[in-house]
């Protein structure tokens, strides 16, 4: 039966049933929003519940795009960014008929030869597949992740649902509009379903984070990985949660901190990648408390400006700088903004970089109230409304789901380190010509395809 759930759910029935599932949540949320066009009494967070369940209902790829707008400033209500934020992958596992037919597909008929040992539970589920757990003939232990069926279709419905509720706040408030944050999401998740090209991730993180001791990343098995198949080194590790249940020492808390931001910020400022999705599921924590890095899907490529603009705005807010915050802001996409639309996104940006800027050891926040960050987020949204609204490139968008992202690790994790220092030590000689040259190198190396 469990096979049958499975086959059910995938191809055109699956996208039928997905469609049947949301419209009628849509069209909920629909009808409320034209009441409250019509000045009648509504509410947000019944909107919101709504929404959560039209995603929710749906498989990891839409979740993405969910959590990513929950954490752009107002790109949601706050009851919608409060909803979507909650959101995990909830894909029911396939049954082991079902996996083994797929591993057949991807690896043929006798494709357990392969293998010393497969397990037969899924150890762990991702977005687009789950993770078993294997041996090689050589001993070598692997992970096997292993693509949903028909995820393209499943991909393409999910993100017309996206747009579609999306599209639906949008007609009542526009004042961050998000064309080029869709765009950018589609093109991450289109990547993601090829996991070659994660795989080419994989041999790419292990390049630029070779002189990070405290970080590991796994190597792909090449001939075992398909397009819908990837096999990698098995790292072991525990779960970032299950590290802070044993409530562990100050010391242990930075290490893992110090790695984390090793993992994020050395690619970006010195090879201009980043990985856009700092979800606690995403790595596990080593014995020595460095950090195993796995999922390599959501990677972004950005051209040298962009990281130049990061570091340019740094300088900006230091020094009180507005041209050089104009500029920076063109760099990174911004056009047709008026100088005190670029006052507003500074307030956000300070509260960015406000701990990269105090030469001294602190929390990633000092401010002990837990709704600080979305205070700051209703000023500038105002701010923005006021000014007349504000498109954000689509290079933007994973940079500033990172940043958010990795502060509210960083405050689980109850961190505190020099950030100053940290960062300082990445940029102290930066040179946009030198990077260029590295990430070409890097990427040539790794067998890395264009960012789309």
């Amino acid at each position: 039966m469990a096979e049958e759930r499975d086959l059910d759910n995938t191809g055109m029935f699956g996208e039928l049933r997905r469609m049947v599932r949301t419209s009628g949540a849509v069209g909920g949320i629909a009808a409320r929003i034209a009441g409250h066009k019509m000045g009648l009494r509504t509410n947000h967070a019944t909107h919101a519940g709504d929404l959560k369940s039209v995603l929710g209902g749906l498989k990891g790829p839409l979740m993405k795009g969910a959590q990513l707008l929950s954490t752009i400033p107002g790109a949601l209500p706050d009851e919608y960014a409060a909803e979507l934020a909650q959101l995990q992958a909830n894909a029911p596992p396939m049954g082991w008929s079902f996996v083994r037919r797929r591993m057949a597909a991807e690896l043929g008929r006798d494709w357990e030869r392969r293998f010393r040992s497969f397990e037969h539970e899924a150890a762990a589920a991702a977005s687009l597949g789950q993770v078993h757990r294997a041996v090689l003939p050589d001993g070598r232990r692997v992970a096997c992740k292993l693509q949903y069926p028909d995820m393209q279709a499943t991909v393409d419905s999910d993100l017309r649902q996206f747009r579609m509720a999306v599209g639906l706040y949008y007609r009542i408030d526009s004042t961050i509009k998000q064309d080029d944050v869709l765009v950018e999401l589609t093109a991450r998740l289109q990547e993601e379903l090829d996991y070659l090209r994660e795989a080419a991730n994989l041999r790419l993180y292990n390049l630029m984070l070779a002189e990070c001791p405290d970080v590991s990343v796994p190597m792909p098995v090449e001939d075992l990985t398909t397009r819908r198949l990837l096999v990698m080194d098995w790292l072991d590790g525990r779960g970032v949660q299950s590290v802070l249940d044993t409530d562990p020492a100050q010391e242990q808390r930075d290490a893992m901190a110090r790695a984390l931001f090793h993992a994020w910020y050395v690619p970006l400022y010195r090879n201009g990648v980043i990985h856009g999705d700092p979800h606690m599921g995403n790595f596990t924590v080593r014995p020595d408390y460095g950090l195993n890095l796995l999922d390599m899907g959501a990677i972004r490529i950005f051209p040298a400006r962009f990281v130049q603009g990061i570091i340019d705005l740094y300088r900006a807010l230091e020094t009180n700088d507005e041209d050089l915050a104009y500029h920076a802001y063109q760099a990174w996409g911004f056009t047709n903004m008026s100088r005190e639309t670029m006052r507003v996104l500074n307030e956000w940006a300070r509260f960015i970089y406000e701990p990269l800027m105090q030469d001294r050891v602190r929390a990633i926040q000092e401010n002990d109230d837990p709704q600080y960050g979305r205070v700051v987020a209703e000023r500038v949204y105002a701010g923005l409304k006021q000014t007349g609204g504000v498109r954000p490139p689509r290079e933007f968008v994973l940079v500033d789901r990172s940043a958010i992202g990795l502060g509210s690790v960083f405050l689980r994790l109850g961190a505190k380190l020099n950030w100053y220092r940290l960062f300082q030590e990445l940029i102290a000689d930066f040179d946009s010509a030198k990077l260029a040259a590295r990430q070409a190198e890097v990427l040539r190396q790794a067998g890395v395809p264009p960012t789309a």
